[in-house]
């Protein structure tokens, strides 16, 4: 065995949570040590040890660092799991928010050619090149860039569908894992893009990988760009769905590739203030962050902020930023309340008059419910928060300033509410904008301020920020 399979059983057996170690040695130990050198420039060659850190640990340490991951250097659960996630094959060069390639890595002419050389067999040939030309779209929406298709000859980007080894030095390999690559401006082979024909693309449906999506992304890279630490970014390296009729490029990525190629003259100029702005992502640090949601999975804590959740694990302070749909991918794009049920085990996710429940990462059989199926009257038409109470086994339901008792374990609604919320959370003079308990506790959020109760008594304790369970992690 070689010095750097020795080395990754050594950081296995070190590693927090990870399944056992038999398995990883035959299975997860070369796929950690191939995606570490695909992605993270992982060398076979040289000492195992430098200045006490082995390659492996400070590879694995980059790429946690990336990924907001909490920073072990060994191959746990976390980054596993994020190493199987499927993904651009290019790699991941640096930290930050957007990033480009360098060197002044960029087309020096603002009229680009592209050619389609082949299809998929997924979708039809209409689909596919509908599909491409809303991915250069995106990019041309908000640069000088104009493109230009072609039939025949060398376009300044080509685009081609393949399997396995297809030509270029770097094979695909099967379905999922890297879904397609692509390369930075320059002669020859560059600003070409390479999608992986063992994947399932679609036009619109989640079934598979809607490669409007995929190539969106892998244009960036021909534009310029590399990768970008934002996970609500376009260049994040993962792969994420979202609906391909409302999207519009995040600011993060017109950030980048504004930085290439400057405005589009055309829009630009356009000073109107209801004009749409790119979305943004949530920020932990923003101290006037105000949450839509909190609410536990399985001892976890979940916080919800438009499109997004970050996730904390009990074992670790760090949260984990994702779009709301990669961990439900039934769930709506944005919530107004959440809450975990002890006694049916399910987390409701509530947008408007709907109610979503999840076993799990599952969608109950029948769901969504309007929210009248917890017995609220018709004239609620939204939900502003929720919290469980472990003690009573009842929900409450905030509605404005006015709050709604739910008997879990008979399913009925209680009697004698709504209730104003001040008669029972003293101090609380806004509206409740999330809840949840921790600990025999109970925290009412309220707009970018949280307070702390005793439930059972009433007992108000203290106000607190919402960086007290969600803490900041700037990048």
């Amino acid at each position: 065995m070689d010095t750097l399979n020795v080395c990754i059983l050594l950081c296995l057996a070190a590693a927090v949570g990870c399944v056992p170690t038999a398995y990883l040695t035959q299975h997860e130990g070369n796929f950690a040590e191939s995606y570490l050198k695909k992605f993270y420039d992982l060398q076979e060659s040289g000492p195992s040890v430098r200045r006490g850190i082995s390659p492996l640990n400070q590879k694995l340490s980059e790429m946690q660092k990336f990924f907001g991951l909490e920073i072990t250097g060994t191959l746990d659960d976390d980054t596993l799991e994020m190493m199987k996630k499927p993904r651009c094959g290019v790699p991941d060069h640096k930290i930050s928010r957007f990033t480009t390639f360098g060197n002044n890595l960029k087309w020096e002419k603002n009229s680009l050619t592209y050619r389609i050389e082949n299809y998929t067999p997924d979708m039809s040939q209409s689909e596919v090149d509908d599909s491409i030309q809303k991915a250069l779209d995106v990019w041309a929406k908000v640069t000088p860039l104009r493109f230009t298709r072609i039939y025949s000859g060398t376009a300044d980007i080509m685009i081609s569908f393949g399997r396995r080894s297809h030509g270029d030095f770097y094979p695909f390999d099967g379905p999922d894992g890297t879904l397609a690559h692509a390369f930075a401006p320059s002669p020859g082979i560059g600003g070409d893009a390479h999608f992986d024909d063992d994947e399932t693309f679609t036009f619109r449906s989640n079934s598979g990988y809607v490669l409007f999506l995929v190539a969106a992304h892998e244009f960036g890279h021909s534009l310029g760009l590399s990768h970008s630490q934002d996970p609500g970014a376009l260049m994040y390296p993962i792969y994420s769905y979202t609906n391909p009729n409302s999207f519009r490029l995040p600011q993060d990525d017109v950030n980048g590739i504004q930085s290439l190629y400057g405005q589009n003259p055309d829009t630009d100029t356009d000073t109107n203030p209801d004009k749409p702005q790119p979305p943004t992502t949530p920020n932990a640090c923003d101290s006037s962050l105000v949450l839509d949601a909190v609410a536990t999975l399985r001892g976890e804590m979940l916080f919800f902020k438009d499109r997004f959740f970050w996730r904390i694990y009990p074992q670790s302070r760090k949260p984990q930023q994702s779009f709301i749909t990669n961990l439900w991918s039934n769930a709506p794009n944005r919530v107004d309340a959440a809450y975990e049920s002890k006694e049916s085990g399910n987390v409701f996710l509530f947008k408007g008059g709907r109610v979503w429940a999840f076993r799990g990462y599952d969608l109950v059989q029948g769901y969504p419910k309007a929210i009248t199926h917890f017995g609220l009257p018709k004239s609620v038409k939204k939900i502003d928060a929720a919290l469980y109470d472990k003690e009573s086994r009842k929900t409450l339901f905030f509605v404005g300033r006015s709050y709604y008792s739910y008997d879990e374990a008979r399913k009925t609604m209680d009697e004698g509410f709504p209730k104003r919320v001040y008669e029972t959370f003293s101090g609380l003079t806004g509206k409740v904008t999330a809840a949840f308990q921790y600990r025999g506790f109970t925290y009412i959020y309220s707009g970018s301020q949280m307070l702390e109760y005793s439930l059972s008594t009433g007992t108000f304790f203290r106000v607190l920020g919402n960086n007290y369970f969600l803490p900041c992690t700037n990048f």
